[in-house]
């Protein structure tokens, strides 16, 4: 099963490191205690809708831009995880000596 808090704290980690932005920066812009960043981004904890706005705005991004990612994301999973088909051919007949 997909974890949403997983591809979202990955995703909230990558969007931080590309910015070169400390978890302590967002921190102080989030309002929200460097331990609990660090637990979301790890995908320990669950961000609250609240929470996601405030990092979202530390972060300078779009909360939908965020959302639409982990979605992305987790379709992929989703499709890694579903079993494909095994298909057995169907077996050959050999005409019949009779029949030749």
């Amino acid at each position: 099963m997909v974890v949403f808090r997983s591809l979202l704290g990955q995703v909230l980690r990558r969007l931080r490191t590309e910015r070169g932005l400390t978890l302590r920066q967002v921190s102080a812009d989030a309002r929200v205690s460097l331990g609990y960043i660090s637990e979301v981004e790890r995908g320990r904890k669950e961000a609250s809708s609240e929470l996601l706005a405030s990092l979202c705005a530390a972060l300078d991004v779009a909360l939908s831009d965020v959302l639409r990612e982990v979605s992305e994301l987790t379709a992929v999973e989703e499709a890694a995880r579903v079993p494909t088909p095994i298909v057995i051919p169907a077996p050959r007949r050999v005409p019949s000596a009779s029949a030749a």
